[in-house]
């Protein structure tokens, strides 16, 4: 395992890109830290920090796989920007899901409602699945009513709505750490909620 520690990131991907098993763990154990470091200032609606980090670990397994040294880039700068790509990308699949009840909705008062139409469309679910969803809602909204303050609530609907720090910053009249807190203090919340 010394012989590896020794060695460039380029050269552990030559090793790994060879087929040395070995030496891509080794690159992948070199970079963990760094795919919690990307991962730290994301939120994933619906997920916790641990799933930002396998997601993360998934944009490293990338680098190591589709790196090419051909290009001027190194290995660290190109697996950072895979790391990056994949937890946002991640964030951005999590989040289309956010709006699903309000796109599956359709008024009941509409002249077009036709029952057969709405089945064929597959807007009805199993009633359990309806139950167990509305409870899981009615249990988020209590969180954020109950244990979030004006602030925080303001912050989460902001950051939701793809904001930066900064911006929400400016919307807030806040400076940028003390959104980074309301923030950090959401995340504990609704960790400990779960």
């Amino acid at each position: 395992m010394e012989f590896y520690d020794t060695m460039t990131d380029e050269e552990l991907w030559s090793l790994a890109n060879g087929g040395d098993s070995i030496a891509e763990e080794q690159l992948i154990k070199r970079y963990s830290q760094t795919v919690r470091i990307c991962a730290r200032p994301y939120f994933l609606a619906g997920g916790d920090s641990e799933d930002l980090t396998q997601e993360g670990m998934f944009g490293l397994l990338s680098a190591v796989r589709h790196f090419d040294p051909k290009r001027d880039v190194t290995f660290k700068t190109y697996a950072e920007r895979c790391i990056d790509l994949r937890l946002i990308t991640a964030i951005r699949t999590a989040s289309r899901f956010k709006h699903r009840p309000l796109n599956d909705s359709v008024s009941l008062d509409s002249p077009e409602f036709d029952e057969r139409q709405i089945l064929s469309r597959g807007f009805l679910r199993d009633p359990e699945e309806l139950v167990i969803t509305r409870e899981l809602t009615d249990e988020l909204q209590n969180t954020l009513t109950e244990d979030l303050s004006r602030l925080e609530r303001t912050v989460l609907a902001l950051y939701l709505e793809g904001l930066s720090y900064t911006d929400i910053a400016a919307r807030t009249g806040r400076c940028v750490k003390s959104v980074d807190n309301a923030v950090q203090r959401i995340r504990r919340k609704l960790a400990q909620r779960q």
